[in-house]
């Protein structure tokens, strides 16, 4: 806990941190854009068979209407329009009798889309899946194509936390931030639809580093009164990313303008992350003091701390971290979450709750068609109560401890999804009203977990922690949209399991993890020991800090 006396020394709270939370503010608004735009890109529009007698001109009779010559063609689905997947084998002119009953034709045969599909371009102009036609019989396509996405996110949460530790939280953002840029700007050229998910898989492998880095990297150069105002701007930025992508998918109709437009950005956002530092935390805790010292001394120069040349030195970052420095030797391994009981307790709880919120999360945000016709604008409303259940937490965080905000509002968000079983589809308004209802509780939960998480584990093994509860979540995020497939044989089992998995993992967070508002960031497994009786005396340590450092 000693290195948030020397963040004291550095200047506190200043210019700094203003203007390292502006930057990451940059990736944190252009990450949704990467998550959710296949909400837009991979869109299902409607479709028909395509069949001579209507779509071949030359063929086409002048003498019938487009109507009456559909009729003839395709047949009638399950909801009385055209079906989307069957046409009739031969044009079926007894059906322009007015006195022709259902049992006359329902039987006649019919063939798959054999020549292809006629898609409605009223919404979108082009299509993933109008591009290489993933309906009908390679509709199950599209959620396997969203599920490698999440795979990649999966993979990339556990090996950029391992990455992390060896190299820097700096370099690994930069990276990431170029790998996101080059890997989705190529999907515009992909041939098939097997390359471009190998090229969202790269895509979201760094995706994962940038989600990973930017949050460490603000709390670990952030005081305790402030971590939580600054996660949870960090947390607005991705809900004003949300809102953004609803704008630009509605100008942008286009599969691959939309891609291009969503993916330029990263390279800006590779250029201006060189400017940041080094986390001076992990420079001490991995043996360089001598480059810890010297981004110390330049945050306290851009804090204008002139003060810092004299109480800043090497003799007093090696006395001040000199049991830390000693307690990460070790080299940490995911194995290191389990063997200590404090460390194995707080590890499995928060396993649950990672699982819960991803799992439930993605189910929902992926399933915009299913809630009304005007995608676009639920989507900018996802992301306006979003950031509303965000900004929020700036004030929840301060009256209430973090483990009661992030089992009320995760329970919360599971009786909304509940509730929206029992809703008939007719409803459309009252539906939407609940599944917003959850989205702006999964914003509070999301924002109120990013900034209890770090709280829980020791700095040597953060970032592990970190990247194995983030794979854990991206776990959840791909079994989320996957579970869908099971709704035409068991169409309650996706939402019930939306609800309910949440609510379970808020009772666990209740009843087995610490609260930890009010106290530092600890350093060492002995600092975890040392919470408990700490508790009782946070709120007084909490008022010290907020009034040496507030801005």
């Amino acid at each position: 806990m000693a290195f948030a006396e020397l963040l004291e020394r550095a200047g506190g709270v200043g210019l700094f941190q203003a203007l390292q939370v502006v930057t990451l503010l940059l990736p944190s608004i252009f990450v949704p854009s990467q998550l959710l735009v296949d909400n837009f890109s991979v869109a299902t529009p409607g479709h028909r068979c395509w069949v001579h007698m209507l779509d071949n001109g030359s063929e086409v009779p002048t003498n019938l209407t487009p109507k009456t010559l559909l009729a003839i063609s395709i047949p009638l689905g399950p909801n009385h329009e055209p079906h989307q997947c069957r046409r009739f084998r031969h044009p079926q002119w007894q059906l322009l009798d007015p006195n022709t009953t259902a049992t006359n034709w329902s039987e006649a045969a019919t063939e798959p889309c054999v020549d292809g599909w006629v898609y409605d371009h009223s919404t979108f102009t082009s299509t993933i899946v109008a591009e290489w036609g993933l309906v009908c019989d390679n509709q199950s396509l599209k959620p396997k194509g969203q599920a490698v996405f999440m795979a990649g996110i999966l993979l990339g949460s556990l090996t950029w936390g391992f990455l992390s530790y060896w190299f820097g939280r700096k370099p690994m953002l930069s990276w990431c931030c170029l790998q996101v840029a080059v890997a989705n700007t190529s999907t515009v050229f992909a041939p098939n639809f097997l390359a471009y998910c190998g090229l969202r898989f790269l895509s979201a492998f760094g995706l994962a580093g940038i989600i990973l880095t930017t949050a460490t990297l603000m709390v670990e150069w952030t005081t305790t009164c402030r971590r939580d105002f600054t996660m949870t701007v960090l947390g607005c930025g991705y809900s004003t990313g949300q809102m953004a992508l609803g704008g630009v998918a509605f100008a942008l109709r286009d599969w691959r303008a939309l891609q291009l437009a969503v993916s330029t950005p990263f390279f800006a956002v590779f250029l201006i992350s060189w400017w940041l530092p080094e986390s001076a935390r992990w420079l001490i805790i991995t043996g360089k003091p001598d480059r810890a010292l010297q981004e110390l001394k330049k945050v306290a120069r851009i804090n204008g701390h002139k003060e810092a040349k004299k109480t800043l030195s090497m003799e007093v970052l090696m006395s001040s971290m000199k049991e830390e420095v000693a307690s990460a030797r070790a080299h940490p391994s995911v194995l290191e979450l389990f063997r200590v009981p404090t460390l194995r307790r707080r590890s499995c709880c928060l396993c649950m709750t990672s699982f819960a919120i991803m799992f439930s999360y993605y189910g929902l945000v992926f399933d915009l068609q299913n809630l009304g016709s005007d995608i676009f604008l639920l989507q900018v409303l996802f992301g306006a109560v979003d950031f509303l259940g965000r900004g929020a937490n700036t004030f929840l965080l301060r009256f209430f401890g973090r483990r009661v905000i992030l089992a009320t509002f995760q329970a919360m968000a599971g009786l909304s999804i509940l509730a929206n079983i029992l809703v008939p589809r007719d409803f459309q308004t009252l539906r939407v009203v609940f599944a917003v209802l959850a989205k702006g509780c999964y914003g509070v939960s999301l924002t109120c977990f990013a900034v209890y998480k770090p709280e829980l584990f020791p700095t040597s093994l953060r970032m592990t922690a970190d990247g194995f509860l983030n794979s854990v979540g991206r776990l959840g995020a791909v079994t989320g949209p996957l579970i869908r497939i099971t709704h035409q044989v068991l169409p309650l089992l996706p939402p019930f399991s939306y609800g309910v998995i949440p609510i379970a993992s808020s009772l666990v967070l209740l009843f087995f993890v610490p609260e930890t508002r009010g106290l530092p960031l600890p350093d060492t497994i002995q600092d975890l020991e040392k919470q408990r009786p700490a508790v009782a005396t946070g709120n007084r340590r909490e008022v010290v800090i907020t009034e040496s450092t507030w801005f």
